[in-house]
């Protein structure tokens, strides 16, 4: 019998509804709050055990880094575990890089959930998190699997419902640096926080429109005094759709467009040279949601 393997196996990008620097640690990292909101932009990933041990990735469609999240993940959790077993890794790369979006942690997640599965180890999802931490702000996130007001460094979640809405997704060809962004002086550190108890009984049943347009993304002024195309970006579809927002940080912008059968408007028809659009929906849970029990 040949060994194990799991195919067509899903990772989600997210948007940041609002993103919120409340502070920082003594250690550097800011602390954050923020809504978080699952897409249906996917990477693809195939998994095919391997019984010496060795941790490989192949790329179907761009070209990742020869160290990315999902090596990371699978070398930690391979070393966490003590198991034996290695993988083949095959990833069909849809979600841009450098575009705030998650992808490479969500790919990072979606590894660790199969993995879990995969090598038979049968941990926890909160052991599972603990150990994405470690590799990205974002991977608890995507391992949770539902849709969540995040805090702190992205370890404290709390579970929110978010109607099902469109949500125009609009990415420059030029990509800002996470680092560079963080280290702005022109980057907010003291945003009031806010109390989740609160924001929830304010928002009272209409998510769709109160909480989304909550607030700001205080990472959206650095990013665009570093990359105007974030700007440029907002401006176009802040003009068909009546609102934008930068989300993480950047260079991908979204709107909200409608919760109907159909979005308020269309996307641009053109747009410069190696930009991406895409018209999307969110996504009730994740779609490797149950992979890893409570």
């Amino acid at each position: 019998m040949g060994l194990p393997s799991l195919h067509d196996v899903a990772a989600p990008a997210k948007l940041n509804l609002f993103l919120h620097v409340v502070g920082a640690r003594d250690d550097g990292y800011h602390l954050l709050q923020s809504l978080l909101v699952l897409i249906d932009w996917l990477d693809t990933l195939h998994f095919e055990c391997r019984d010496n041990g060795r941790l490989q990735r192949h790329d179907l469609a761009m070209r990742l880094p020869d160290d990315d999240l999902c090596l990371r993940a699978a070398r930690a959790l391979q070393a966490a575990s003590g198991t034996t077993l290695g993988v083949d890794i095959s990833i069909d790369k849809q979600i841009p890089s450098g575009a705030g979006m998650g992808g490479g942690s969500s790919d990072a997640a979606s590894t660790l959930l199969a993995l879990n599965r995969l090598w038979g180890l049968n941990w926890p999802l909160a052991r599972l998190q603990a150990l994405g931490l470690d590799i990205g702000a974002d991977v608890p996130f995507f391992i949770g699997g539902r849709n969540a007001f995040v805090e702190g460094i992205g370890e404290r979640l709390s579970r929110v419902d978010v109607p099902r809405q469109w949500l125009a997704v609009l990415k420059p060809a030029a990509s800002v640096e996470t680092r560079a962004v963080f280290a702005s002086p022109a980057l907010v550190r003291d945003s009031a926080a806010v109390i989740l108890s609160r924001f929830l009984a304010d928002a009272a049943g209409s998510l769709d429109f109160r909480a989304q347009g909550f607030g700001r993304n205080d990472l959206q002024p650095p990013a665009q005094a570093l990359c105007p195309d974030v700007a440029k970006a907002c401006k176009l579809l802040q003009e068909r759709f009546g609102n934008s927002r930068m989300t993480g940080s950047g260079s991908a912008v979204f709107a909200r467009a409608g919760t109907g059968e159909r979005p308020l408007a269309t996307l641009p028809a053109e747009l410069p040279p190696g930009w991406v659009a895409r018209m999307c929906r969110s996504l009730d849970a994740h779609p490797l949601a149950g992979w890893a029990t409570d």
